[in-house]
């Protein structure tokens, strides 16, 4: 620490006795839980997000993330916690986090245009001696070819007037084990000021720092969880495939083998993958790995046959539906249970049901939905026709009324007695037979 720049000094020791004000960039389910944190460890924080209504429903007091209480809302606001959507609030931050989204085209190239526009805006306001921190999952190099020269052009010396840093984002919304805080951090700057910068600023506000050497590094690091998770879920589902054709139940095979006390993890099979993360990272990689002239077979594989899950899903429940009914999908009325992407949160990025749902629709089902998190579609890019379509009910006489009801998220809340009386049950997550229902009337998918 004693070879600082003056700069990085002065700093440190704003970060030590938490004078720094900080600015997270970007409420959502990653930036809301962070500022929270940053601000209970005694930081002056500034939140910002382009959408005004989060900013103003913040400000009184309300949540818009399930994941987030109003309670913890409402004593960040008191304790100090500005969130606005007027950049000029920005201007005063030493230390500036974004956490915007990456999402990727429709080649599956990447979108970094939400990094960028917000990179040009806080290096146009930046001050001298100031850290930016950039915890959106990207591609390995983003820091160094991306983020660095918008600083350079805006006329800073990066590692002199102002520092650069990246740490990648591990929220997991609805996990009732870990936190913003208690998830381990990993951390990297570029060069060594920015690098004790980082450091001392994330071991303030969590309580375990991940050091690595290099912004590349810790930009791999997010980018090989998430290739892990998505190709380990692949095989998972190639294994359904091959095991219901052996006549073997998959959830069975799982349960027993992830008795062994080492050399197994257990993965499941779903209808498809969902959510910011999984379905879109692996492709950040795969794209810069065809820059550098190396093949992902195994990413690309994965996304294969992870993309397939849905249209696979609605294949069984077709055939369900004349083996058990003697009818088609067409004019079939099929009651979707759960519309966002995992159990208990209220997510729907990237989630499989809506896929289904569009499916359904265009094998001419009369598809309804039922998710006691997620009231309404909410407007998407390949949705579009989705929007706005409300939770059914879910009583006798919904229930009663389908011919076939699909599992597509297992939520906590949702009544699976009830459900249990369908004539015909889909279960893509194995949930009824983990709360103890069974019957020919029950499929697994």
């Amino acid at each position: 620490m004693t070879n600082l720049s003056p700069r990085a000094k002065s700093l440190l020791t704003r970060i030590e006795d938490r004078s720094a004000r900080v600015a997270v960039i970007g409420l959502g389910y990653v930036g809301l839980p962070l500022a929270i944190a940053i601000q209970s460890a005694g930081f002056c924080v500034v939140g910002f997000d382009i959408d005004p209504q989060k900013a103003e429903a913040l400000k009184a007091g309300r949540s818009y993330l399930g994941t987030v209480s109003e309670e913890s809302v409402a004593r960040a606001i008191q304790n100090g916690f500005a969130p606005t959507s007027d950049p000029a609030a920005l201007a005063d931050a030493a230390i500036v986090v974004a956490c915007v989204p990456t999402p990727i085209g429709k080649q599956r190239e990447p979108d970094l245009s939400y990094v960028v526009r917000t990179t040009e805006m806080v290096a146009a306001t930046l001050p001298d001696g100031g850290l930016y921190v950039l915890e959106s999952t990207t591609y390995p190099g983003t820091t160094d070819e991306i983020v660095a020269p918008l600083f350079e052009a805006a006329g800073h010396t990066v590692g002199q007037s102002v520092f650069l840093a990246y740490s990648p984002e591990r929220e997991d919304p609805g996990n009732a084990h870990y936190d913003t805080r208690s998830i381990p951090k990993v951390v990297a700057g570029d060069g060594p000021d920015a690098d004790a910068l980082v450091r001392a600023f994330y071991a303030s506000v969590v309580e375990a720092v991940v050091p690595v050497s290099s912004t590349r590094t810790a930009e791999a690091v997010k980018i090989t969880e998430n290739v892990f998770r998505a190709v380990n879920i692949a095989l998972v589902n190639e294994l359904k495939h091959v095991f219901e054709a052996m006549d073997i139940d998959v959830w069975e095979v799982i349960e027993a083998a992830k008795t062994k006390p080492f050399g197994y993890m257990p993965f499941y099979p779903g209808p498809g993958l969902g959510g910011h993360c999984i379905p879109i990272d692996p492709y950040y990689l795969a794209w810069k790995a065809r820059g550098v002239d190396t093949p992902t077979r195994f990413i690309e594989l994965a996304g294969e046959i992870n993309r397939a899950m849905p249209a696979h899903v609605v294949e069984r429940l077709a055939r369900a539906l004349d083996e058990a009914a003697g009818k088609g999908l067409k004019g079939a009325r099929i009651l979707l249970i759960g519309l966002a992407y995992k159990k208990n949160v209220a997510d729907v990025r990237e989630s499989p049901a809506l896929k289904l749902l569009e499916l359904l629709r265009e094998r001419g089902a009369d598809a309804l939905y039922h998710d006691p998190h997620v009231g309404a579609v909410p407007p998407t890019r390949e949705f579009a026709d989705l929007a706005g379509q409300t939770s059914r009910p879910l009583d006798a006489v919904e229930v009663g009324r389908a011919d076939a009801v699909l599992i597509a998220t297992d939520h906590d809340a949702i009544d699976y007695a009830a459900l249990s009386k369908a004539r015909l049950i889909v279960d893509t997550r194995n949930a009824m037979a983990v709360r103890g229902f069974k019957g020919s009337h029950i499929v697994k998918a």
